[in-house]
């Protein structure tokens, strides 16, 4: 197991180092600067040892910049150049660091976009959105600091070494005798972190679907009086947070002091081990103390990646969550695949279809019938019957087990799914409005002139209620439309199925909840609307469907009756007592 998940890291790793790819040239010059960086470093302790060592131990005669003038200046012109170095590194890496996570976040939402519902249906809006927000941005510092901050501390280390070994080899081996506490160290933190790491992603999901899911919901938690109740599954849940991030913290705040005493423990045994020989006559001062400022140099890397060993760990959990939602390619929708359609005339067959969201649990059973192009069809029957899973199964949201699905005599699948889905506009019992204006809401984003959206909402008789907002098409819109009533938000939605001029138009219980006067309104509408047009309606209030064409009725997944108003009701089956149940619970 433990195998396994050091693979996934290191597989994670890899990739998000790939997305550097096209920032080359831009990593290449911050490395220039991470050079002269360590460089500015490295010499720093070497002039003061120069000064100790020729000019206030050995009194050597001053030349030029050979003096402890001219060495002061060098130091200066060290830090200053280190200085200029870090802050063009840091901004070079925060620019590439930004791109690269503007780029994931737009992967994440275009892939989202693209996943089909079955898929979907797998994962919660608040994973989703935990995807996208919190773990996306963890990954920011990822990249504008940790990335090349390890690389600048490895060159470093690396640097520090050579010149230790170099200057004298005795006493950098007495100073890495303290290197395997260390490592112990570091790599127990690890250990104890990444599985609390896991678990902290895991529950901001949790706690961010719990938020999405009541304030949706919050009418009905409020209506119910059941806000105690949902509030202790929060403070459950909160409290689960808590004492997660609590003992992150705590972990956390122990790495530098313990790696400070180590540090300061290896100064001990260089000061105590080169004290002795100073004394002998086989070490400089000057060298000493330049040892003391390599080690402790030495371990600021090291105390660095303990502290940045928090960030990549939230980073490297990140990655995980949003390479996993990235590789869901499972049936990912491609919408530009297929063979494209011109114009629609609106015939559709439903020829013995079978479809279940689950295993063998059918939601339709065989279901055959034919839609003539302009006809007004309507589907009726009792909740769970199938009547909504049809018009998903025409819009190819789901993909049907068995038997085919034809447009015009073509088969759906074989055709581009961008094409067939402009070709059918759906309004939902519950419409969904984006924040924004009422326009925006009727184009979504598609160029359509003020004619075409006004026409459209005349159509849909929503020109006196929009004529009375204050700013009229411009009225604001707050997130799912909170500041309109369900039949407005209603009209709206019919207005904008209108507006893209859909050969196919769905009314999924569209007039459930407009009064019976504006549904006269709509429903005369209707007909100039439909003109040119195949009209789909699923009702359970059987009085707005009395026109239609053809009614097919189902029950349990199959069609069980099939004919005009008139010829139903001759049947006695079951359409005439469902319409005889709903006007005795009118009477």
């Amino acid at each position: 197991m433990k195998t396994a998940r050091k693979k996934v890291n290191h597989r994670c790793l890899r990739r998000l180092v790939r997305m550097t790819g096209p920032y080359v040239p831009m990593l290449v010059l911050a490395m220039v600067c991470v050079l002269i960086l360590n460089g500015a470093e490295l010499v720093k302790p070497y002039l003061l040892k120069v000064v100790i060592d020729d000019f206030l131990t050995d009194h050597k005669p001053e030349s030029g910049l050979y003096s402890i003038v001219g060495l002061a200046i060098a130091y200066f012109i060290a830090v200053l150049m280190g200085a200029l170095a870090m802050i063009f590194q840091q901004n070079i890496m925060n620019t590439v660091g930004q791109k690269i996570i503007r780029t994931l976040r737009m992967q994440v939402f275009r892939h989202i976009q693209r996943m089909p519902l079955k898929t979907l249906d797998r994962f919660s809006s608040g994973r989703l959105v935990t995807r996208g927000t919190n773990d996306v941005e963890a990954l920011s510092e990822f990249f504008t600091d940790v990335l090349l901050g390890l690389l600048r501390d490895v060159v470093l280390l690396t640097g520090i070494v050579v010149v230790m070994l170099n200057f004298e080899p005795k006493l950098a081996g007495v100073s890495f005798t303290i290197l395997p506490l260390i490592v112990l160290v570091v790599w127990g933190m690890r250990a104890i972190l990444r599985p609390l790491y896991l678990k902290i992603k895991g529950l901001t999901g949790r706690i961010n679907g719990f938020f999405a899911e009541n304030i949706a919901g919050m009418g009905l938690v409020q209506a119910f009086n059941r806000e105690e109740a949902f509030m202790g599954k929060f403070r459950e849940l909160n409290g689960e947070y808590y004492k997660a991030s609590l003992l992150r913290v705590v972990i956390n705040s122990v790495n530098r002091p313990v790696i400070d005493v180590i540090n300061t423990l290896a100064v001990c045994i260089i000061l105590r081990y080169g004290a002795g020989r100073i004394i002998g006559g086989t070490l400089e001062i000057g060298v000493l103390y330049a040892f003391t400022s390599y080690i402790r140099q030495f371990f600021e890397p090291i105390m660095d990646f303990a502290e940045k060993y928090d960030t990549i760990q939230s980073a490297t959990t990140s990655a995980e969550r949003i390479f996993e939602l990235l590789d869901e390619t499972d049936g990912l929708e491609d919408l530009d695949a297929g063979n494209p359609i011109g114009e629609v005339k609106g015939k559709i067959e439903f020829d013995h279809v079978w479809f279940a969201y689950n295993g063998d649990n059918w939601v339709l059973k065989d279901v055959s019938f034919t839609v003539e192009p302009g006809q007004h069809f309507a589907l009726v029957g009792h909740t769970g019957s199938g009547k909504s899973t049809i018009i998903s199964l025409l819009a190819r949201f789901y993909e049907i087990q068995r038997g085919t699905i034809y447009l015009d005599g073509v088969d759906i699948s074989t055709i581009r799914l961008r094409d067939l889905r402009r070709k059918i506009a759906v309004v939902l019992q519950d419409p969904f409005l984006f924040a924004g204006n009422i326009r925006d809401n009727i184009s979504l984003g598609e160029n359509l002139s003020d004619e075409q959206v006004w026409r459209a909402v005349k159509a849909a008789c929503a020109e006196e209620f929009i004529d009375s907002m204050p700013e009229g098409l411009m009225q604001p819109v707050r997130e799912r439309g909170a500041t309109f009533s369900v039949g407005q938000r209603q009209l709206m939605a019919f207005a904008r199925a209108v507006a893209h001029d859909p050969a196919l138009l769905v009314l999924d219980e569209a007039t459930a909840h407009i009064d019976t006067q504006t549904e006269q309104a709509l429903q005369q509408s209707l007909e100039g609307v439909s003109k040119g047009r195949t009209l789909i309606v699923i009702a359970h209030r059987l009085s707005t469907i009395r026109d239609s064409d053809n009614i097919l009725v189902l029950a349990h997944g199959q069609v069980q009756e099939q004919g005009n108003h008139d010829q139903l009701m001759d049947k006695k089956g079951l359409y005439y007592h469902l319409v005889e149940a709903q006007y005795q619970s009118l009477a």
